[in-house]
């Protein structure tokens, strides 16, 4: 188990400018980042290769990182915190979906058609499928390494090649090399060769054991040979042993810095049955999963299980957030209804969908709130009468609509007089507290807007 050192010990071996160029005020501040994981060592332009040496190992994140695709941009791992509110989830679960060297060319060819073109929107984030995993059901390794290079060549997205014949993980991860993608699985009886492979194709590598003290073993000894691009796949046979030995090694490897086990899991989750695959995802999102291999291309499931991810990976500090400006809501013009609301993503969304059902064209007034919902943004004076007033002013918005009408929400109906003493010649309109209430307001207020 590596030595964790402490923030005095780490600041003898910085170099004491207190530059502040890694973002902290002083190197003892840093130091102290460093010693709880809160910081990397890159952060200082000024290590020497002494603290480098010394520092590299102390300084990883206790779960290694390892990128996937051509730009290396997709990526599992590298996280430092056990739960979410103590900083942040770093890099989301990724999700795969498998096809086998078995399958029809029809459904095979469905199967890569529907991933290349799967893509939701939600709250101003494209969300899609990340991986491909590629399975061998037959013999023959040439079929297999076909599949390969088909799945690459439509998909272009990194791929997951699992199989038992390391002559057919060769060939296959030879016909991919260059985009970084995952193979294996790697056990004490193939893991010499699929390392080699690995290396040669640049490829990460999938580990596994039947126990959790084999896996320990297997993955310390690749990492002493030299190659550290481990992914580990758990042997469980059920929902909670699999729950239970994945939180046992991310708490090993966060709490203890156990290095062993500080890498990304996959799942490949063989169960097709709807429900069930779709509660071996879930708690693979929930707990720590690296990668999650789902049996079966489901729109249905896929919409459910993205929504998920991004609420848990959303970092809890920085909100999503729209960009501050005038928007506008169907098809309106210089007469049409304003709306204003705080520029937190979620908010945003829905209310500009709610005035959108109700068939009213309006303009919506997005001023800086930082991300915040309405009544935080509110509390923290970041939501007042002056700074809407202002934000409508720096906008032009009396320039571009010939209304003097502005509809507020009906949590804030407090500051609609601060609102029109800034905004001389504007009449507030208090408006609805809950979104889902927006229609019927809209029908009581703005009839004559209406088709």
């Amino acid at each position: 188990m590596a030595k964790k050192l402490t923030g005095l010990q780490i600041q003898k071996l910085l170099p004491k400018t207190n530059c502040k160029e890694c973002g902290s005020n002083t190197c003892l501040a840093f130091a102290m980042k460093l010693a709880g994981a809160k910081a990397e060592l890159v952060d200082c332009p000024y290590a020497s290769d002494e603290a480098k040496a010394v520092l590299g190992a102390a300084s990883e994140p206790p779960v290694k990182g390892v990128a996937f695709g051509t730009e290396k941009n997709i990526k599992a791992g590298e996280e430092t915190c056990f739960y979410r509110h103590e900083k942040t989830f770093v890099n989301q679960t990724l999700i795969a979906i498998n096809i086998n060297d078995t399958d029809s060319v029809k459904a095979i060819d469905k199967a890569l058609a529907d991933v290349a073109e799967y893509e939701i929107d939600r709250v101003g984030e494209l969300l899609g499928i990340e991986m491909i995993a590629v399975s061998q059901k037959g013999s023959d390794a040439e079929v297999f390494a076909a599949l390969a290079e088909k799945a690459w060549t439509t998909g272009k997205r990194p791929l997951i090649l699992c199989s038992k014949d390391v002559k057919a993980l060769e060939a296959a991860a030879i016909v991919v090399k260059g985009s970084n993608s995952l193979i294996g699985p790697a056990t004490s009886e193939n893991a010499e060769a699929l390392v080699e492979i690995a290396k040669a194709n640049g490829h990460a590598l999938v580990v596994t054991a039947p126990s959790l003290n084999e896996l320990v073993l297997l993955t310390a000894k690749i990492k002493d040979g030299g190659f550290n691009d481990l992914v580990m796949q758990f042997q469980t046979n059920s929902l909670a042993e699999h729950f239970q030995v994945n939180s046992l090694a991310r708490k090993a490897a966060l709490k203890d810095s156990y290095k062993p086990l500080g890498y990304a899991s996959v799942n490949f989750i063989k169960d097709a049955d709807f429900l069930n695959s779709s509660v071996t995802a879930i708690n693979d999102i929930c707990k720590f999963g690296g990668i999650c291999v789902l049996p079966e291309f489901d729109k249905a499931q896929l919409v459910g299980l993205m929504a998920l991810r991004q609420n848990i990976y959303t970092d809890p500090q920085k909100p999503i957030q729209v960009e501050p400006k005038v928007y506008p809501v169907g098809e309106p013009d210089k007469d049409s209804p304003v709306w204003v609301t705080t520029n937190f993503s979620l908010t945003y969304f829905i209310v500009s969908g709610e005035i959108e059902n109700s068939g009213l064209s309006a303009w919506l007034v997005i001023p800086e709130c930082e991300g915040m919902s309405v009544l935080t943004a509110w509390a923290a004076g970041k939501f007042s009468g002056a700074s809407i007033a202002k934000f409508c002013k720096e906008v032009g918005l009396e320039d571009k609509v010939n209304t003097r009408e502005i509809v507020i929400p009906g949590y804030v109906a407090q500051i609609s007089g601060e609102l029109e003493e800034n905004m001389p010649g504007w009449k507030v309109i208090v408006g609805t507290q809950e979104a889902g209430d927006i229609e019927s307001f809209v029908k009581a207020k703005f009839d004559k807007y209406l088709n």
